[in-house]
């Protein structure tokens, strides 16, 4: 189609189309008439625009009823028409203005015209193409007092569509069109920049429309979620755009307190508003009732970009009206710092950016009355706090939380007078005080122990730099969200930017005041320290003076005298009767014990369970009261640094104290308070830590183990400090090792719990730091491996020997070791054994023998065995438990020195063997791994005992055992008669080799342990039975083919000539023999 560029081409091919529409107005003819203007050039269309829209006009104003389609095709025309044209007659722009906006006006309803969304929709994109056609200073003279009714004809005209449309395209037209009017829209070319005169101008013009606007707005921003969130934020940007530019303060500032007469009719300069004081009040605190709705509605609206234009709201209004909506801010930053801890990113950092900015323009610090609003909302807050976060959810205890700390963050240095105050400061402690109530009666808090003494060596991992380790958790009365406490944290962090002095010393009373406080009030004071030393949340205002060092320090020492106080510190956090050792009872059904004299521990009815003691919560809490403690002396130490170094004298042995507790929660508390020093203070790891203090703390325990009735926790700093060392520590603690000796000599019936925890802990170092007794160990099983391997490689030599002299060879070497087995050994054989092999001579030895001193971990081990001897028939059960591990860990000390082990060992052995055969289960367990080590250790020493004493009650025990579990379940496995069973068929086999046992001690051996290789019995005894005979193997390898092809034959043997008569086995040669597996496998597995 080709283009009319000049106006005489173009009005030779419209005039007879305006014509014809003129004549009959028709949506044919209308249709024809656009189709003819796609074909003409835009300057041509400016050129003739008014003679194209007369007949369109004529088309709408025609009187009587017409057809939608015509008007709405009508509308689209001109709306293509003004697109590509200008107005540039002011008249023009107001009746094209009026003519469209009464399209979707109905006189009789007076309201919106019940038409098509389709008519509706071309006129609210009819209105808006018009707007932006007006050309120049056009534009500024429609805004005129003249055209106030008009406009606000169209105002109320988009309010209604957007507010009562169901269809949400038309909505966010009508929203896009109310901008255009009020200078709001985002398009490019359209006028947005006015001189202080036009501003004004229509700023007093906008100023009548401000109640409609408002409260329509308002309506639609607080109506249902489901209409969609960008509605929403339409609406909410209208709404402060308007706001912000009707109530600007530098606007107001300007206005006259005369009204000046407008230039315009009478009843519509009635219309017309003055901006005076009074107005600006009137009209503010009907806008705080709007603005409160909004914000608390659009706070927890679901969409998250709605949430972020709340924010723009807030920073639109504040930073311009902060006069004239005085009555607003507390609404306003409410709805602020509520968004402060949003679950979007995106909101949270823009909320964060625009806080900065106040802080920076010095938005609340820089005016009274924010100020004052501010510090009246934290005392209502922390007035209904405790009622908020009883009757809230969760998210309703967050978002209140939130709202608090963002009021602190917004006053920053002005926070100090608010806590100046008497009242403000009480309600907000005791807010603090009754919110952070720790819910105390779980029993698990108190009845969880530290069995393990050896977990402080898997320390936690060292934290981040500027981090502390993550605290335990923790279960509060009123809230079970963990967002909720650490809001609790930064807000007391927050109050640490204050006057520190003052919240510690108020703090501190409350501390003292009352044992429900105290908790909650130590909580407070360690979250304090670590906001004043800038460990917590972000602050706000950079240039406020912190705490300065010196300050700070005092501040903590006072804080950590107080903590660790007499009255504080040392707690019941237990049962009396667990202080000193408890019976440990056990009841097992069919348990059978390795002799017929074997007793069970029963139950002994304890005085401690008679007298009243503390109940559960009271021991809940101490624990809890002591963890906190300890958690803010880890506090501490990152506050402080380096300096904290000048604060251990008094702080790192109570922490050691509490580091060996027995409760669970308190020695996990302690070991991270240990971590912290270590990373505060630049120590490499908790060895370093200790070693590096190790002479004060060696002095302090040397000193209260003269008072120990005054100091009964001393043994477990030294347990600690054996478990977190190294041999370098040995030295220093030799003393001390003969000084706690001595004392357990002297409060061996008192304090021998305590004191044995140390000795085990003593021992387990020693084997650690000197390893080569383990090297020793090694090697000395390998000899007697190779000694026992002689004997049969010996008898195999024998056998390659055909010959008449090898059979007597043979048979020589057989009876021999038949001898020797015996212990049938003449002189004679001891004396050609001294002449073969005569004893080495030191040429260095000149004078009488002297032994060198011994070690210093041998003499520790040599006397502590003594004191094990003695403790082992203890009537506790605990203590003989942990004798025997003591007793268990001397034997490897002393292995390398069979002088000092040999004696004590023969002094040992009556009471161990009434623990293995005439004591609770549970001894037996233990003595027999006690027996095990004493076996490899001290070998042919303890050969002809173990048989007279130890290996009859053991195979009986076997024997006796062996149809109970045959028959049993599977949850027989569980039973400590079974583990009994297992722990001695594992055992058996390893001292039967090193003990080198006689042919007929094996035998009983062998045939005890034969009944448990029959596949009735469990699976884990079956193997242990098959671990027996391997070693048995080792030992005699032909007893051992003999036996088993007693009980199973897998085939028969053809003799090798006629002459010799045929070898018969009694082991059945059926495959539904029980044994017939087991005994396949280890047949497979012997040399």
């Amino acid at each position: 189609m080709a283009v009319f560029d000049t106006p005489e081409e173009a009005f030779g091919v419209l005039r007879p189309v305006c014509v014809q529409l003129t004549k009959a107005q028709t949506v044919e003819n209308v249709a024809h008439l656009q189709a003819q203007l796609q074909a003409v050039s835009d300057s041509a269309l400016q050129e003739l625009q008014q003679y194209i829209l007369f007949p369109l006009r004529f088309t709408l104003k025609t009187p009587g009823p017409k057809r939608e389609r015509l008007i709405q095709s009508v509308v689209e025309c001109i709306t293509f028409v003004l697109s590509s044209t200008c107005v540039k007659e002011q008249e023009l722009l107001q009746e094209l203005f009026s003519e469209l906006s009464a399209c979707l006006y109905s006189p009789s309803s007076q309201k919106p015209a019940a038409v098509s969304e389709e008519l509706k929709l071309a006129v609210i994109q009819g209105l808006s193409t018009l707007m932006h056609a007006a050309y120049g200073d056009i534009i500024l003279s429609f805004y005129e007092p003249s055209v106030l009714p008009r406009l606000g004809f169209a105002v109320s005209l988009l309010l209604g569509l957007a507010e009562q449309e169901k269809s949400r395209q038309i909505k966010m037209a009508a929203l896009k069109c109310l901008q255009v009017l009020l200078f709001q829209c985002d398009c490019q070319g359209h006028p947005r920049s006015w001189d202080e005169l036009e501003q004004k101008q229509l700023g007093d013009l906008f100023a009548s429309f401000l109640p409609g606007i408002a409260t329509a707005l308002t309506r639609i921003i607080t109506g249902d979620f489901k209409q969609g969130h960008s509605i929403v934020m339409s609406s909410l940007k209208i709404f402060y755009e308007t706001v912000s530019f009707i109530m600007a303060d530098e606007q107001l500032t300007r206005v006259s307190e005369v009204q000046a007469k407008p230039a315009a009719e009478h009843r519509v300069a009635e219309l017309m508003v003055h901006r005076e004081a009074s107005w600006v009040k009137n009209t503010g605190d009907k806008l705080t009732v709007l603005i409160k709705k909004i914000t608390e509605c659009v706070s927890v609206h679901p969409h998250w970009k709605v949430r972020l234009e709340l924010i723009d709201l807030v920073e639109a209004l504040l930073l311009k009206c902060s006069q004239s909506l005085v009555e607003s801010a507390g609404p306003l930053l409410k709805a602020l710092v509520s968004l402060l801890n949003d679950e979007s990113p995106d909101v949270q950092a823009q909320c964060s950016k625009v806080l900065r900015r106040f802080a920076d323009a010095k938005v609340v610090v820089g005016s009274r009355a924010f100020a004052d609003i501010l510090s009246e909302n934290l005392h209502s807050l922390a007035t209904s706090l405790p009622r908020l976060m009883n009757s809230q959810d969760d998210q309703g205890r967050v978002s209140t939380l939130s709202l608090l700390l963002g009021y602190l963050k917004l006053l920053g240095p002005k926070v100090n007078f608010v806590l100046n105050s008497v009242a403000h400061l009480q309600r907000l402690s005791k807010a603090l005080i009754q919110v952070l109530e720790l819910d105390v009666a779980d029993i698990k808090i108190v009845e969880e122990r530290r069995w393990n003494p050896e977990h402080l060596h898997a320390s936690p991992e060292t934290p981040a730099a500027g981090q502390w380790t993550p605290i335990q958790r923790r279960y509060f009365r009123f809230f079970t969200d963990e967002r909720v406490f650490l809001l609790l944290r930064q807000v007391c962090q927050l109050l640490g930017y204050g006057d520190l002095y003052l919240l510690v010393d108020h703090f501190m009373e409350l501390y003292r005041e009352s044992v429900a406080y105290r908790k909650q009030a130590a909580m407070i004071l360690n979250e304090l320290v670590a906001g004043a030393a800038g460990l917590g949340v972000e602050n706000l205002h950079e240039k406020h003076i912190k705490t300065s060092p010196e300050e700070l320090r005092e501040i903590v020492t006072s804080i950590l005298e107080e903590y660790t106080s007499q009255e504080n510190w040392y707690l019941v956090t237990c049962m009396e009767a667990e202080e000193v050792g408890e019976e440990l009872m056990v009841k097992q059904s069919g348990l059978q014990a390795l002799t017929s004299g074997a007793h069970t521990c029963q139950a002994t009815s304890s005085p401690a369970f008679s007298k009243p003691g503390p109940t559960i919560c009271s021991m809940n809490s101490n624990i809890w009261q002591i963890c906190i403690q300890l958690e803010g002396i880890g506090h501490f130490a990152h506050a402080l640094g380096k300096d904290f170094r000048l604060l251990l004298m008094s702080a790192l042995y109570p922490v050691l104290e509490k580091a060996g507790d027995q409760t669970l929660l308190i020695s996990q508390a302690a070991t991270s308070a240990m971590m912290d020093i270590c990373h505060a203070c630049d120590y490499d790891s908790l060895q370093h830590l200790i070693n590096q203090n190790s002479d004060y703390l060696v002095n302090g325990i040397s000193l209260n183990l003269r008072h120990l009735s005054l100091h009964p926790h001393t043994p477990k700093v030294l347990e600690v400090m054996l478990q977190n060392s190294d041999a370098s520590l040995l030295p220093l603690v030799a003393d001390v090792v003969q000084d706690v000796l001595a004392t357990l000599d002297q409060f061996y019936d008192k304090r021998a719990t305590s004191f044995v925890s140390v000795l085990h802990a003593l021992l387990a170092a020693l084997a650690q730091w000197f390893p080569d007794a383990g090297d020793l160990r090694e090697q000395s099983l390998g000899e007697e491996g190779s000694h026992l391997s002689q004997r049969p490689a010996r008898l195999e030599n024998g056998l390659n020997v055909t010959t008449a002299e090898g059979i007597e060879q043979f048979v020589l070497n057989y009876l021999k070791e038949k001898d020797v087995a015996e212990g049938n050994v003449s002189d004679f054989d001891n004396e050609e054994e001294e002449q073969s092999d005569p004893p080495e001579v030191d040429e260095n030895d000149l004078g009488p023998h002297v032994e060198p001193p011994l070690p210093v971990q041998i003499q520790i081990a040599t006397d502590v065995m003594e004191r094990c001897i003695h403790l082992m028939s203890d009537k506790n059960l605990k203590i003989r438990l942990k004798v025997l591990d003591v007793l268990d860990l001397c034997v490897v000390v002393l292995q390398s020195h069979k002088n000092q082990l040999l004696p004590l060992a023969h002094r040992a052995w009556p009471s161990l063997v009434h623990r293995l055969t005439n004591d609770d289960p549970l001894a037996v367990l233990r003595a027999f791994k006690v027996l095990q080590t004493l076996g490899g250790k001290c070998g042919d020493f303890l050969r002809s005992r173990f048989c007279k004493d130890v290996l009859p009650r053991l195979t009986g025990s076997l024997v006796s055992q062996a149809p109970v579990s045959a028959r049993a379940g599977p949850v027989y496995s569980h039973t400590l008669a079974f583990k009994l069973q297992l722990a001695v068929l594992q055992g058996l086999g390893p001292l039967c080799e090193r003990l080198d046992l006689g042919e007929g001690d094996l035998n009983k051996v062998a045939d005890a342990c034969l009944i448990y290789l029959s596949a009735k019995q469990p699976v884990k005894l079956q193997e242990a039975a098959r671990s027996v005979f391997l070693h048995l193997m080792k030992v005699d390898p032909d007893s051992t083919w003999f036996l088993l092809n007693e009980l199973y034959c897998p085939e028969e043997f053809t003799p090798p000539h006629p002459s010799l008569h045929p070898v018969q086995l009694r082991g059945s040669t059926s495959p539904q023999n029980p044994y017939t597996a087991n005994v396949l496998l280890l047949l497979q597995q012997l040399p």
